[in-house]
């Protein structure tokens, strides 16, 4: 019975993505990482298909507003209208301050947002799962960019992070980048 409740509203959330059986993957994230050095704009450049991600242009906005959280503005063009959505993105364990929670609802619990590699001025490498009863995972991956294109072999070394840490991203795909004349 409580299995059956959990899926009906899992389900909903996995729409987009593709389940992987076993718990999630914990990968290496970020050593001393500088979440002050890490504000500022990022492009998507590359991503698993994720149900809340259908435009294009899509970029994010990341604002200091203490020393352990944030103000996250994410931003996409979908159907030619700019769409915005602002959460609130927290370190959960200042031990580890490259493992962000973050949440665009006041009633959804923060979602994880590691942050697996970064140079701060060029291109970030992030992971997200969530664990479904240790049974499943649903995971999420993104490429970012300060720039909305990356070279290619900037593009294969992230890739690379992913795939040493055990995360697939087989599906993995560009992001569209261009005709993007509407930004935050």
């Amino acid at each position: 019975m409580k299995f059956s409740i959990a899926l009906v509203f899992v389900l909903p959330l996995i729409k987009a993505q593709v389940p992987h059986w076993g718990p999630c993957p914990e990968p290496a994230v970020q050593p001393a990482f500088n979440l002050k050095q890490f504000m500022g704009r990022w492009f998507e450049i590359a991503r698993l298909p994720a149900q809340f991600e259908k435009g294009q242009c899509i970029e994010t906005n990341f604002t200091l507003t203490t020393d352990s959280s944030i103000r996250v503005v994410s931003s996409e063009i979908l159907n030619g209208e700019l769409r915005k959505i602002e959460g609130i993105g927290v370190i959960e364990d200042m031990k580890n301050p490259a493992k962000l929670g973050i949440s665009y609802s006041y009633v959804l619990p923060y979602s994880p947002y590691w942050i697996l590699s970064t140079d701060y001025v060029n291109v970030a490498v992030v992971y997200s799962c969530t664990d479904v009863l240790r049974l499943f995972h649903v995971d999420f991956a993104w490429i970012l960019g300060r720039t909305r294109t990356l070279p290619d072999a900037t593009i294969m070394k992230a890739t690379e992070i992913f795939v040493n840490n055990n995360i697939d991203v087989l599906r993995m795909r560009p992001s569209k980048q261009q005709g993007c004349d509407k930004t935050l």
